[in-house]
């Protein structure tokens, strides 16, 4: 039995965090990180049953063209990911009664869409990218058993190596996303490559404005770095997380993003909230 400390249930039943009961999450979920992004994807609903707002937690489930959906925000870094994909998990793989896990476990359909800096010519502003592999800067796997079974250690070695990986930072890891679900989401309208989720969005990601960097050259070697004939596309914030713990819980997950900075030309796009509605759109219709 799972004690209250380690699951921990509010009073109306639902997760602590979250404030989902079992039963009001679909199978298939969208991950967004703004909480009023979450509206936006609702707005295609044919129907809404059920709408919970937490912190920057904020969940709507409702229909889709005869798909039951769920839309949940995350907020910003892998550290909200952390919580969200293990209450996620809990909603549908423990019995909230007697506080065991489930005999048969369900397997949720997690695509993330979210927003992103571009680092290679071929993914200036507007570019939608799927992300194939994750390399993860934030060392959040590094706290779990499973994470040597689900990582590409091979490619995490070749990595640390080509960067000259700097003992002080966290060890990174490195993750694929299901595969069947790039398949189906990418199609051939998605740039599909190698995303490096930071634990930040200055520092870790090679922005410098009043505080100097570890390694200035982090960017350039990130750019320039290939294996088995892909290259690094991406910086964002939560890609690796949405993919591992998927991975280890058992569930199929990915992430795609709209480039909104291009690291490379120096050019941003603050207006993007308009047109990333696109990107949304070929989500709910193949999820």
């Amino acid at each position: 039995m799972i004690k209250a400390s380690e699951l921990i249930i509010n009073e109306d039943g639902s997760v602590f965090h979250l404030h989902i009961k079992p039963g009001e999450l679909a199978q298939k979920v969208i991950l967004v990180g703004d909480p009023g992004r979450v509206s936006t994807v609702a707005s295609h609903f044919d129907s809404v049953e059920t709408e919970v707002e937490s912190r920057e937690f904020h969940t709507i489930t409702g229909n889709y063209r005869g798909k039951r959906i769920s839309v949940v925000s995350t907020g910003i870094g892998c550290d909200n990911i952390d919580i969200v994909l293990t209450e996620l998990d809990a909603l549908v793989n423990i019995d909230f009664q007697t506080r065991e896990e489930k005999t048969e476990l369900t397997q949720l359909e997690i695509v993330r869409i979210g927003t992103c800096g571009g680092l290679q010519e071929n993914t200036p502003v507007g570019t939608f990218i799927a992300s194939q592999k994750s390399i993860g800067f934030d060392g959040l796997l590094n706290f779990y058993a499973y994470r040597d079974q689900v990582c590409d250690l091979e490619m995490e070695q070749h990595f640390l190596s080509h960067m000259g990986w700097q003992k002080p930072l966290c060890l990174p890891y490195v993750i694929n996303a299901n595969t069947e679900l790039i398949e189906r989401i990418a199609l051939n309208d998605m740039v599909r490559g190698i995303t490096v989720a930071c634990n930040g969005f200055y520092g870790p990601q090679g922005r410098r404005l009043r505080l100097p960097l570890a390694d200035p050259e982090q960017n350039s070697k990130v750019e320039d770095y290939e294996y088995n004939g892909l290259r690094i596309t991406n910086y964002e914030m939560e890609s690796s997380a949405v993919a591992g713990m998927s991975a280890m819980l058992g569930h199929k997950a990915m992430t795609c993003c709209m480039v909104v900075a291009g690291r490379r030309t120096g050019e941003a796009n603050t207006g993007y909230k308009n047109t990333i509605d696109t990107l949304i759109s070929l989500v709910l219709e193949r999820i």
